[in-house]
């Protein structure tokens, strides 16, 4: 039924690129429907020419806001109360926030404790305060678009210990008596656990991901493909 949840879609103009976001509404077709579309920013500044392009486009609100500052933008605050207003007066049930910017950690944190899903959008930049705050957080540019990914290879994978140690932990925590654990259950964990999305190493599937790296095995159990921790096998 998650092709029937409702999404607000939140843009920081000032810190994301516009040339994204047709990839960005496809990704989130998967998800479910889009009834909020807002983009923030000075509206008046020269960089968001890209922006105002696409407005029509895709039915996108933008939302004017002044730098009242100089050097500042107001941008944050803005996109943040409107946010909050959606959460208490709309049924919406995942907050899309599009933005590298790491002053959205916080209202991220928020939606989470509030029951909300949070997807976030952003470039390579981004800070891992907020990608690590999001439900599930991903890459705007080459990871994003499936025609220009960029494998990660299987030595460079093995030094994400942040990575393994959640691959090692989701078997561990689903295997049977013999270690073998299920895929599904495995990515079910790692959805829960973290904010991790496989495409940010250059893979569609966490299948495609587990198998290139030497320190896990797999075998199919009829249309079931099972995995097992080469570590743990030889401590059995």
């Amino acid at each position: 039924m998650e092709h029937n949840k409702h999404i607000a879609l939140f843009v920081d103009a000032d810190n994301a690129s516009s040339k994204y976001f047709d990839l960005i509404l496809s990704d989130l077709a998967n998800h479910g429907m889009v009834i909020i579309r807002k983009a923030y920013g000075n509206w008046k500044n020269a960089n968001l020419k890209g922006w105002e392009d696409i407005l029509l486009e895709f039915a996108i609100q933008p939302i004017q806001q002044f730098d009242l500052t100089k050097g500042k933008n107001a941008t944050d605050l803005a996109m943040a109360i409107d946010v909050m207003d959606v959460l208490y007066g709309k049924d919406v049930d995942i907050f899309c926030l599009v933005t590298s910017d790491c002053d959205f950690t916080p209202l991220a944190t928020r939606l989470i404790n509030e029951g909300k899903l949070v997807f976030g959008y952003g470039e390579t930049k981004t800070p891992d305060a907020f990608r690590n705050a999001c439900t599930r957080f991903l890459e705007l540019g080459a990871k994003l678009d499936n025609t220009e990914v960029s494998k990660f290879s299987p030595s460079k994978l093995k030094q994400d210990t942040k990575l393994i140690e959640l691959i090692r932990n989701a078997i561990e925590m689903t295997s049977d008596d013999d270690g073998w654990a299920s895929l599904g259950p495995i990515g079910s964990f790692i959805a829960n656990k973290s904010s991790i999305d496989i495409r940010n190493y250059g893979y569609k599937k966490l299948s495609d991901l587990i198998k290139v790296i030497d320190l896990f095995e797999s075998k199919s159990f009829g249309t079931n493909l099972k995995v097992r921790d080469k570590k743990q096998k030889s401590a059995k």
